[in-house]
């Protein structure tokens, strides 16, 4: 069996792949944007072709092409205003090829030298951005935000507990508390289970009226732990929350741990793109004086999934949290003043993730990312407007891309969003969802494309207008 194939086969097979990937991303708007649902269909296609000796190429690459054209949710469309997956711009495609090609192996440095340098440099220029210190700080690319939140909770127990790498859990004379907003990310749960201590551990607190950490409440709920078998371990405050785009009151979250000698974590998944806009980056004031800060490059950033980044302003604790030593890893540059990547963070086999933010950089620059976000922050001042001017009411207060909206006369009919909601899944020209805030279900429209302008916030505006005269008649 011949993996390569000859050269002349390896570029017919490019061919293909190139011809109908460059149909789908120079076409995007000319697809559903949502796929039918039928889960025996969807089966049977995927379990057809012969897995015991093979396909001829052309017709295996036309059964993948056909089935992700059919079966998606194309979050790529400018119509799709969604969760926060965008389109991915070419600079990351192209690197993610590379990458598949090359298969540097990261984990340890004289494997890769230079695909580890290019990661330790976009730390660094990140570092720079959010406005930590550059002496003193560190970082690493992650696989996602739920790995950068497990990597901010287990760094907050080894910097609280000297011995809790060797000891664990088992270790502890009291319950560490993590604290975090009722609209935080529900990864907060999640690193608390894995790391052991359970969701019982996570106390959330309510948010004020402007969908924010209720600070007030935060502090009261700190000073009433039961100081003989519960401490505070850290509180994690959101800057752009899933559902909302809500930025918490960073400043005073700070001033309240760093009086309470608390670890401060932001998770910053979506809203930290922000620091690359000279308009939005004062939104983020606080952040730099966080112990730690989770960024998705793959949101705001545009580059393929999943391409994540943690920052500490501690620069020992990834160090002191992952540390270990082997006898069968490489050697060759133990002389070197270097960290070996597998003993920085969770992963220990590691793909160049980097390399997607690194390209698109080298291609667009910073200036080239703050037009973008700036272009995506005007469209979401276009889309309020707009539906302010078609008798929709805003739901939520954030200067962020996202919109929660609903009409005032139906707050109180379950049925409103919802009856909407799938008539315009169903027609397939745009893509939207349903999000409570204050128990009313409301739309939740996120500009999340650099190619989403005034046309399809039009085309979204005139489907939501249609469907609410057929609701009322």
């Amino acid at each position: 069996m011949n993996f390569d194939f000859d050269d002349k086969q390896r570029k017919e097979i490019l061919n293909t792949v190139l011809d109908k990937v460059e149909h789908f991303y120079a076409n995007t708007k000319d697809y559903s944007t949502t796929p039918k649902l039928n889960l025996q269909e969807i089966r049977n296609l995927v379990e057809t072709p012969d897995l015991i000796s093979g396909n001829k190429p052309n017709e295996a690459i036309e059964h993948i092409i056909n089935g992700l054209e059919n079966y998606s949710v194309h979050t790529p469309h400018p119509n799709y205003f969604g969760l926060f997956n965008p389109r991915a711009n070419f600079a990351g495609i192209i690197a993610d090829f590379i990458t598949a090609s090359y298969n540097p192996q990261l984990a340890a440095w004289s494997h890769a030298p230079f695909a580890v340098e290019v990661e330790a440099h976009v730390i660094r220029e990140f570092i720079e951005k959010f406005g930590l210190d550059k002496k003193k700080s560190d970082g690493v690319f992650t696989t996602g935000g739920a790995e950068a939140n497990l990597t901010a909770v287990l760094c907050a127990l080894n910097n609280k507990y000297p011995n809790f790498a060797k000891n664990g859990m088992f270790g502890l004379d009291k319950k560490p508390i993590i604290f975090c907003s009722q609209e935080a990310h529900h990864s907060v749960q999640k690193a608390a289970k894995v790391v052991g201590l359970g969701y019982d551990f996570v106390k959330t607190i309510h948010t004020n009226k402007d969908l924010k950490i209720d600070t007030f409440l935060l502090e009261k709920e700190i000073k009433k732990l039961n100081a003989s078998t519960q401490s505070p371990l850290m509180v994690i405050g959101t800057a752009g929350t899933t559902g909302t785009g809500t930025i918490d009151d960073l400043e005073s979250i700070s001033k309240i741990c760093k009086t309470h000698d608390i670890w401060f974590h932001v998770d910053a998944a979506y809203g930290g793109a922000a620091v690359l806009s000279s308009k939005l980056k004062q939104l983020l004031s606080g952040i730099p004086v966080s112990d730690s800060i989770t960024f998705d490059a793959h949101k705001w950033m545009s580059v393929p999934m999943g391409t994540s980044i943690f920052l500490t302003s501690h620069q020992e604790i990834l160090n002191k949290t992952f540390r270990i030593t082997t006898e069968y890893m490489p050697k060759e540059a133990s002389e070197m003043k270097i960290i070996e990547p597998f003993s920085h963070s969770i992963q220990w086999s590691r793909r160049f993730i980097g390399l997607k933010v690194y390209l698109s950089l080298l291609f667009y620059g910073w200036d080239g990312y703050e037009k973008v976000i700036n272009h995506q922050a005007k469209m979401g001042e276009y889309l309020r407007l707009k539906l302010t001017e078609n008798n929709w009411i805003i739901k939520n207060n954030t200067e962020l891309p996202v919109v929660c909206f609903t009409d005032q006369q139906f707050e109180s009919d379950l049925n409103f969003t919802k009856t909407i909601l799938n008539k315009i899944l169903t027609r397939g020209n745009s893509w939207l969802s349903v999000y409570p805030i204050e128990n009313v279900p409301t739309f939740r429209a996120c500009i999340t494309n650099y190619n989403t302008t005034e046309t399809e916030i039009d085309e979204l505006i005139e489907e939501l207008n249609k469907e609410r005269e057929t609701y009322q008649s």
